[in-house]
């Protein structure tokens, strides 16, 4: 079979190391338009033991990445200037540049073919493959060519954020809310190496408007957002890289694949950066995908148990997702709120944690809620 993949993010660079792995004389060819060392953001994050599914299947792949990662096992909120620590809630984070090249790495050691810096502008160009895969993220174009066969749609929530670095360490995953005179800003930060951190700015858009941030150029809103932030930030200034104004896309598709064609991460759904979880979903797609085609002679039948087979797992996963997206849509009003209050509602928000289970997780955290609840 001759497999063509569509974008050299983990999904794809994944799937071309597991099909190749399984099956040496597959031939496979990975597509990417940007060259091998492009990459946007800084650190992306992982919810704790999140690459724990690789261990069983892929003790290599496991222990290629690991020991690169940054962990932890507390949140911390800072709110009014108090700090509350969220204990037994464990987090990992890489360089999404560096996970990129292990995963490069990975699919050259079985001879996957990828091919940087060439844009497939039609898919007419892959009509001698027998199964495209759409590993190609949100703008995929392989989407929006089968927009109409695929019931393929893309909302976009109202709040701003921008990506952006930093050399300051944080020593956990950090959630910064602060009052500003433009009005609610909140920050998502965390390390990814030992010096360099993530470091998000989100404002809802009445906060975003008031600010002036349509109207500056990339370097004018880094200086606000530093001057906003300068407490969180002591001093250390924000590194841009690319880092403009965006609302996060929901992606959604009602069929998973067309005749030959097929998604899988971002390309087909996605998942609010506030619960970690965008890079493992991809890469658990590209194992069930792989899986199927193992498993499946017939491509179409192939691609109907992926879909079966993982839809309900990701459905799960997803609507976690969209709960706190929107929590976070309207963070300002909760940010009203008392803090042991707040803070119960922030860690609650996915509708995936209730109080028993954080007696179970958070035994520290708890005790400070029942001791500071009004």
């Amino acid at each position: 079979m001759r497999i063509a993949i569509l974008g050299a993010g983990p999904a794809g660079l994944y799937l071309s190391y597991l099909i190749k792995r399984r099956d040496p004389d597959a031939d496979v060819t990975v597509f990417e338009q940007n060259p091998a060392d492009a990459t946007f953001g800084f650190g992306v994050v992982f919810s704790d033991r999140a690459l724990e599914f690789l261990r069983e299947d892929d003790e290599e792949t496991y222990a290629a990445i690991v020991p690169h990662m940054e962990s932890w096992h507390d949140i911390t909120l800072v709110k009014d200037g108090e700090r509350i620590t969220i204990d037994g809630i464990g987090f990992a984070a890489i360089g999404r540049l560096k996970l990129l090249q292990l995963l490069q790495v990975r699919a050259a050691s079985v001879r996957a073919t990828a091919i940087f810096g060439v844009p497939v502008r039609s898919l007419n160009e892959l009509d001698e493959f027998d199964l495209v895969v759409g590993a190609d993220g949100v703008n995929s174009f392989v989407r929006k060519t089968y927009a109409g066969e695929l019931g393929a749609s893309t909302g976009y929530l109202s709040n701003r954020f921008a990506w952006f670095g930093t050399e300051k360490r944080f020593e956990t995953l950090t959630q910064t809310f602060v009052d500003s005179e433009f009005g609610a800003f909140n920050a998502h930060h965390y390390r990814y190496e030992a010096d360099k951190s993530t470091f998000i700015v989100e404002a809802d858009e009445a906060t975003f408007q008031r600010a002036g941030f349509a109207n500056m150029s990339e370097a004018e809103s880094k200086a606000l957002c530093e001057r906003i932030f300068a407490e969180a930030l002591d001093g250390a200034p924000l590194i841009s890289n690319n880092s403009v104004w965006r609302q996060f896309p929901i992606v959604l598709n009602e069929h998973w694949s067309h005749g030959k064609y097929v998604l899988i991460g971002d390309a087909l759904h996605t998942a609010h950066f506030s619960i970690g979880s965008g890079t493992r979903l991809a890469i658990e797609d590209a194992i069930a995908l792989d899986k199927a085609l193992a498993a499946h002679g017939d491509l179409r039948e192939a691609l109907a148990a992926y879909e079966t087979v993982r839809r309900p797992i990701l459905d799960k996963l997803v609507r976690g997702a969209n709960s706190s997206a929107e929590w976070y849509q309207r963070f300002a009003e909760h940010m009203k709120l008392p803090t042991a209050d707040f803070a119960m509602s922030y860690i609650t928000r996915s509708g995936r944690v209730d109080i028993e289970r954080l007696r179970k997780l958070s035994p520290g955290f708890v005790a400070w809620y029942r001791q500071h609840r009004p």
